[in-house]
C-alpha cells in the first residue's frame, strides 16, 4: 500500500510545481478573475467534441465563446476585459458550460469548480453564479492550535433554529456559536455544507464540491461564521462527502462531459446500488487534482481546520460494506476485495494535509475496523488522526432496545467502550446525527418516548420513566465520554435529549419543516427538566478542560461488578464509579484506585455527581464528604477506599 501510495506522489512531484501546484488547481479551473479584469477559464472535459461558455455577460449565445483544446482533455478560454476596464463577467452574473457531446447534442452544464450557485423559487435546478464581490470577506483571527483533547459538536446549519424554516449561516454565528462555547465543546463539526440540490439528503448527495451552500447564505457569510468561531478559540471541521457523488447531470458532476465515465467510473462499478449515486474513478490523473485541490480550497479560503472524511468504508471496498459483516479477521482488510486506489487517494489527501497544513485534522467514518488507517501513511497506515468509535452507538440501542435493566452487563459494555486499537484515536459518541433522523430513535426519546411530551415539565410529578431516563441519559454519556476514546461527540440538541426526531422537509411529510429544526428554547425554559441535562453535559464538557482525560492514556478498569450493575476506573487521576443497578444503592461500597504506597495517604472529593440537585438527581450523596484511603488490598490492588 505505501508503495501504490509513493508511487502515485513521485509522479505528482514531478509536475511543474509538484504537489503544491497540482492540489493548487482550485485557484486555475473553473472562472477566475484576473489582476486587469480578464477572466480566464478551465475545463477538464474530456469526451466532449467542443466546450463554450455561456451566460449573461454574452446574451447567452452560445457560441460566441468557444474554448480551446488542449492535452489530456483540457480546455481553456481566455476573455479580455470590456473597454471601459470593467470585468469581462461582472460579479453575480450566471454561467453554464456548453458542451458539444459526442453525439452532436448541446449540454449546458454547472462547472465542476463552481464557487456559488445558486436555485431560485420558481426553478428546479441550480444556476451556477460568478462570485466576484468587490471585497470579499477578511478573516481576522487566527485558527486556534492544535487540540489534544477534541469535544465536538456535529452540527446542522439549515437546522439550527427552533423554527420551521432553513436557518442561516449569521444565525448560527450569533445565536448557535455561543451556546457551543458554554456548552464546554471546544471544536464543531459542520454538515451539509458542500452544496448539495437535495435539502433532504442530508447534505450527502453532493452537486458542486466547490460551493458552500446557498440555502444559508453567502459565501463571506460562512467566513464570517468561521472567523467568529475562532475568535472563541473553537476549532472547525468540515463534512467531507468524497466517497460519492449526486446523480444530478443539470446541477451536479453527473455526466459532465455527455460520456457517463468522466470523473466516476463507467457501467456498474460506476454506480451505488444504496445511494443511488456515482462513485469517483480514484485511479484518475484529472480525479486526484479535482478531490485533492478541492480539500485545499475549503483549508484556505474558507479557514476550515481539518475534515471528517463521510463514507470511508463505502470507499476502501468493491463491496462497499454491503452486505457485509466486519469480525476482525485479517481476511477481510487485506485482499482484492480492497479498492487500493481509494485508499491510496486518502493516503494521499491526508499526506497533503499534513505537509501544506500540518495544524488540520482528519477524521474517518469507518465502520469495518480497517487495521491502521490512523497510523503514519510512511508506516502504510492511512495517515488518519482519528476514527469514530462506530460500535459504541450501536451497543447502547442494543441493551436498552432488548434488555431489562437488571440484564444490563457490565462486562459487555466495558468491553466495548475500550475495545480498540491503543495505537490509534478513536471519536467516542453515545449518539450522531444517524440516531437522530427519522425512521430511528435518539437515546432520550428511546428511554422515555411518549412521556416527554406530557411529563418533562417541574410541575408534573417525576414519573419512573422520565427518572430513569434522565439519569441512564446522563450516566450514558459520561461513561462513553471518559471510557470510549480519546476524543468525543455530540449531535446539536442531543445533549439536552432533543424530543422527537429530524426529518427533513419531502414529498412524504408534506414539505413541512416541523422536525427539520433544533428547540434549543427548551433549555431556557426553568420549567422543564431539559435544563438539567443540558447543565450536566457543559459541566462534564467543562470538567475534562480542567482535566484532561480524553488526552491521558486509556483507562484502567478495576471494578465490573455483574451482580452489582458497578463499573469502575481510573484515568487522568479521577477515579470514575457507575451504579447501573435499577433499584439498589450502596453504603462503605469498597473502590481501589492505583497507588503503589502504602504510607500514603489520600483523600478524594467528589467533582461531578449525577444524582445532583441541579442535573434533576436527588442529591443523596453530600458533596462536603472527604473520603480517604487506606492500606486495605481489594480487588487486587494495595489501596483502596469506601465510599
Amino acid at each position: 500500500r505505501y508503495s501504490l501510495f509513493y508511487n502515485h506522489l513521485k509522479n505528482i512531484e514531478k509536475c511543474e510545481g509538484g504537489l503544491d501546484e497540482f492540489t493548487k488547481s482550485y485557484k486555475t479551473f473553473g472562472i477566475n478573475q484576473l489582476l486587469e479584469g480578464g477572466i480566464y477559464c478551465r475545463e477538464w472535459a474530456p469526451g466532449a467534441e467542443a466546450v463554450f461558455l455561456a451566460g449573461d455577460f454574452n446574451g447567452w449565445n452560445p457560441f460566441s465563446h468557444p474554448y480551446k483544446k488542449l492535452e489530456f482533455g483540457k480546455w481553456e478560454l481566455f476573455i479580455p476585459p470590456r473597454e471601459d476596464g470593467c470585468p469581462a463577467v461582472p460579479h453575480g452574473s450566471k454561467l453554464k458550460v456548453v458542451i458539444r457531446a459526442q453525439n452532436g447534442a448541446l449540454l449546458y452544464r454547472i462547472s465542476p469548480w463552481a464557487r456559488y450557485v445558486v436555485r431560485d423559487e420558481d426553478k428546479v435546478n441550480y444556476d451556477w453564479v460568478h462570485w466576484n464581490p468587490p471585497q470579499s470577506y477578511i478573516h481576522k483571527h487566527p485558527s486556534p492550535k492544535r487540540l489534544k483533547s477534541l469535544r465536538i459538536y456535529e452540527s446542522h446549519v439549515g437546522i439550527a433554529s427552533p423554527e420551521g424554516k432553513v436557518a442561516s449561516y449569521k444565525n448560527f454565528t450569533h445565536n448557535v456559536l455561543p451556546r457551543i462555547k458554554d456548552l464546554g465543546y471546544n471544536c464543531v463539526q459542520l454538515m451539509a455544507i458542500m452544496e448539495h440540490a437535495y435539502y433532504a439528503s442530508f447534505g450527502y448527495q453532493v452537486t458542486s464540491f466547490f460551493a458552500a451552500s446557498s440555502r444559508y447564505g453567502t459565501p463571506d457569510d460562512l467566513k464570517e461564521m468561521i472567523d467568529v468561531a475562532h475568535s472563541m478559540g473553537i476549532t472547525v471541521l468540515l463534512d467531507v462527502v468524497h466517497s460519492h457523488a449526486s446523480k444530478n447531470s443539470e446541477d451536479g458532476l453527473n455526466q459532465f462531459d455527455g460520456t457517463d465515465s468522466c470523473f466516476f467510473h463507467s457501467g456498474y462499478r460506476g454506480n451505488h446500488q444504496l445511494w443511488d449515486s456515482r462513485l469517483f474513478d480514484y485511479a484518475n490523473w484529472e480525479v486526484l487534482r479535482f478531490l485533492l485541490s478541492n480539500l485545499r480550497m475549503w483549508i484556505e479560503d474558507y479557514r476550515f481546520d481539518g475534515f471528517r472524511f463521510d463514507g470511508v468504508t463505502s470507499m476502501l471496498y468493491h463491496h462497499h460494506g454491503i452486505g457485509t459483516g466486519f469480525s476482525g479477521d485479517y481476511n477481510e482488510y487485506f485482499g482484492l476485495h480492497v479498492d487500493e486506489d481509494a485508499l491510496c487517494y486518502l493516503m494521499l489527501a491526508n499526506h497533503m494535509i499534513n505537509s501544506l497544513h500540518p495544524e488540520c485534522i482528519t477524521i474517518a467514518e469507518d465502520v469495518s475496523g480497517m487495521p491502521a488507517l490512523c497510523r503514519p501513511v510512511e508506516e502504510g497506515g492511512g495517515g488518519f488522526d482519528y476514527r469514530l468509535a462506530m460500535a459504541i452507538p450501536d451497543k447502547w440501542i442494543q441493551i436498552i432496545k432488548e434488555l431489562k435493566d437488571e440484564d444490563w452487563n457490565m462486562g459487555n459494555i466495558v468491553h466495548t467502550l475500550t475495545n480498540r486499537r491503543h495505537e490509534e484515536k478513536y471519536i467516542a459518541y453515545a449518539e450522531s446525527h444517524d440516531q437522530a433522523l427519522v425512521g430511528d430513535k435518539t437515546l432520550a426519546f428511546r428511554l422515555m418516548d411518549a412521556e416527554m411530551y406530557t411529563n418533562m415539565s417541574v410541575l408534573m410529578p417525576l414519573t419512573p420513566v422520565i427518572d430513569r431516563g434522565i439519569q441512564l441519559h446522563k450516566m450514558i454519556r459520561l461513561i462513553t465520554h471518559t471510557l470510549g476514546g480519546e476524543s468525543y461527540l455530540n449531535f446539536m440538541g442531543n445533549e439536552f435529549g432533543h424530543p422527537e426526531w429530524l426529518d427533513f422537509p419531502r414529498i412524504g411529510n408534506n414539505e413541512s419543516y416541523h422536525y427539520a429544526r433544533r428547540q434549543f428554547n427548551l433549555t431556557e425554559d426553568h420549567l422543564l427538566r431539559y435544563k438539567f441535562l443540558n447543565a450536566f453535559d457543559r459541566d462534564m464538557n467543562r470538567l475534562e478542560e480542567r482535566f484532561g482525560w480524553l488526552a491521558s492514556p486509556q483507562a484502567y478498569v478495576s471494578e465490573k461488578h455483574e451482580a452489582n450493575k458497578v463499573i469502575a476506573f481510573e484515568r487522568a487521576g479521577l477515579l470514575f464509579i457507575f451504579n447501573f443497578h435499577p433499584y439498589q444503592s450502596y453504603v462503605d461500597y469498597r473502590v481501589v484506585f492505583w497507588h503503589s504506597s502504602l504510607t500514603v495517604v489520600f483523600k478524594y472529593k467528589i467533582l461531578l455527581d449525577s444524582d445532583a440537585g441541579e442535573y434533576g438527581g436527588h442529591q443523596r450523596l453530600d458533596h462536603n464528604t472527604e473520603f480517604f484511603s487506606e492500606a486495605y488490598p481489594h480487588n487486587y490492588r494495595p489501596n483502596s477506599l469506601m465510599v
